[in-house]
């Protein structure tokens, strides 16, 4: 597998930082026997990031955020900053979740420029793509989804494939428990390296990882991890316990483990 896979963990709106502490500690050991083979990121709420990062350190864990703004400092009332989430030990940080655009209203502009500051702070963004359930049955999945991509790669110049990650995550099966088929899910990501190729060059497609999100839980995730263009999967409810997450980033490895062979 020429592209490092990645098993992101989401949070979202969970756990106090007790809890968090008892996980990353909990995960690390369990992180580390993957390190050769995976980047494990763990979203963490901003209430808890700071010990996520503390204690992750410079292990095979690495701290993310769940947003942030594209500004430095200013009269942002609740908004945190590139450079803040850097000095709590961050490392990656989601960009234009489905929930980020559905219910607080961020736009395909503030997500681009979201992306294009987290890549000049060196903050690896995960940026979120996909569509609902209407716009699919009628259709319009593409539309959508090259929309949302097209404006991101509009904002970087002089970006290497390796500073980004899209994560593929169709709305209707985000928290669901509908999940798109393996296939439905490598056809849209194929498409979208596809996209990547015209407007950035193979070198950028080809270094650029891609996850899939929705619904992803241990017993999908071996076929989600065999197709070729998926790149690892953005988790949201599978992530919050310990064994199920660890459970995912084995399946990672087996993907590493056969192109290997």
């Amino acid at each position: 597998m020429a592209r490092r896979p990645m098993m992101a963990a989401n949070w979202k709106m969970n756990k106090t930082v007790r809890e968090a502490q008892e996980y990353t500690a909990a995960l690390l050991p369990r992180a580390a026997d993957a390190e050769d083979d995976v980047d494990v990121v763990v979203c963490a709420p901003h209430t808890c990031l700071h010990e996520v990062g503390r204690m992750a350190g410079d292990s095979a864990v690495i701290a993310g955020a769940q947003n942030f703004y594209y500004e430095d400092s200013g009269a942002f009332t609740g908004e945190v900053s590139a450079p803040m989430l850097l000095d709590v030990g961050a490392g990656a940080v989601i960009v234009g979740h489905s929930e980020r655009r559905e219910v607080f209203g961020e736009t395909d502009e503030m997500v681009a420029r979201k992306t294009k500051r987290a890549v000049e702070a060196d903050l690896l963004p995960i940026v979120c793509v996909g569509e609902t359930k209407e716009e699919r049955d009628a259709g319009g999945m593409w539309d959508k989804v090259s929309d949302q991509v097209g404006r991101v790669v509009e904002e970087l110049e002089d970006v290497g494939g390796e500073s980004i990650v899209f994560a593929y995550e169709p709305i209707w099966a985000i928290g669901t428990g509908d999940t798109a088929t393996p296939e439905d899910a490598q056809d849209a990501i194929g498409k979208i390296r596809d996209l990547l190729a015209e407007t950035k060059g193979d070198d950028f497609a080809q270094s650029v990882r891609i996850l899939y999100g929705g619904s992803v839980k241990p017993e999908n995730a071996a076929e989600i991890m065999a197709q070729d263009d998926i790149d690892g999967a953005l988790v949201g409810g599978a992530s919050l316990e310990v064994e199920s997450f660890v459970e995912l980033i084995g399946a990672a490895q087996n993907a590493v483990a056969r192109t290997e062979r």
